[in-house]
């Protein structure tokens, strides 16, 4: 039987992410007792960065060694990738040794590649075009403060990279408004064959896409990849950035999020980081909790213990 993956947000369906949802949440609350739940004893989990990551690589080894697995750190100059060993054959060898693999790489079509020829699931950690288990977290992080998402509005302000091309093909799914304000030049270029019209707007006005929202949203306007393009990014995107007055334009109780690491003062101001509104933390926290509910997942499927 073929392994199951995690490469784009749009390969789940609702039910099974109301399924991976509700597995956080217990997964979340054992840790929090202290209880302990291992069942992949023996499993290895192979993780492959070929872009640098904190809150990626501390998430999924954490995350694997408390569900009882073990976590394998490989650089891209631990492996052959690194030397120009064809993809397919990495993925043959890593896909029979190891039981699951995460990859956060460059180009979608790597990981795409991998994932044909591995026998073990895999899962994107992050490419050039997407970061399905950043919008996992982020997704549930907003039902476990202010309840579903389904019918809200989430404002993304800045980029139209990896993150926000998530947040849209998530808004399909969960059937939420997405309004994307970005600069010209910088619109989000739609890489999958499905109809976003309902659910996702593009706009040039901050002010405009954070009006009435339920969630505001943001990330570095220089994305790794980028830094080349710093100093003109920097200049296109000076009045993208979350202010306090912006946030005043969304509803009362909306909430502020960040992927992480955050410029204080570029994209986003302090008071806004770091004030009432931000879950930036319980965001990041729970980046560990919903990768272990998705490694169990494609692991052992639907389990009820």
């Amino acid at each position: 039987m073929s392994a199951k993956h995690f490469l784009q947000f749009k390969d789940f369906t609702r039910d099974e992410y109301e399924y991976l949802f509700a597995r956080t949440r217990i997964l979340k609350e054992r840790l929090r007792r202290g209880e302990l739940y291992r069942p992949l004893v023996g499993k290895t989990l192979a993780m492959i960065f070929e872009k640098t990551s904190t809150r990626t690589r501390v998430a999924f080894e954490a995350g694997m060694n408390q569900l009882g697995g073990h976590a394998m750190f490989l650089a891209s100059k631990d492996t052959q990738l690194g030397r120009g060993e064809p993809i397919e054959d990495v993925a043959r060898v890593i896909g029979r040794m190891c039981d699951i693999v995460m990859l956060r790489t460059y180009e979608q079509n790597i990981v795409d590649t991998f994932a044909a020829y591995s026998n073990a699931p895999v899962i994107n950690a992050l490419t050039n075009e997407y970061h399905p288990c950043q919008t996992l977290a982020d997704i549930f992080t907003y039902i476990e403060h202010r309840g579903s998402i389904e019918g809200k509005t989430v404002a993304w302000i800045g980029d139209s990279n990896n993150i926000s091309r998530t947040w849209m093909q998530a808004s399909r799914i969960f059937n939420f408004k997405l309004k994307l304000a970005s600069p010209k030049g910088y619109d989000m270029k739609v890489l999958d064959e499905l109809d976003y019209s309902a659910t996702f707007e593009q706009l040039r006005d901050p002010r405009e896409a954070a009006e009435g929202a339920d969630l505001v949203s943001t990330d570095v306007c220089v994305s790794m990849g980028y830094e080349r393009e710093s100093l003109q990014r920097r200049v296109d995107f000076l009045h993208y950035k979350v202010t306090t007055e912006l946030m005043a334009l969304a509803k009362p109780n909306a909430v502020f999020m960040h992927c992480l690491p955050a410029h204080r003062g570029e994209e986003v101001d302090p008071e806004v980081l770091d004030g009432p509104q931000s879950i930036v933390w319980d965001e990041a926290e729970n980046r560990m909790h919903t990768q272990k509910a998705l490694m169990e997942y494609l692991l052992l499927g639907r389990v009820n213990s």
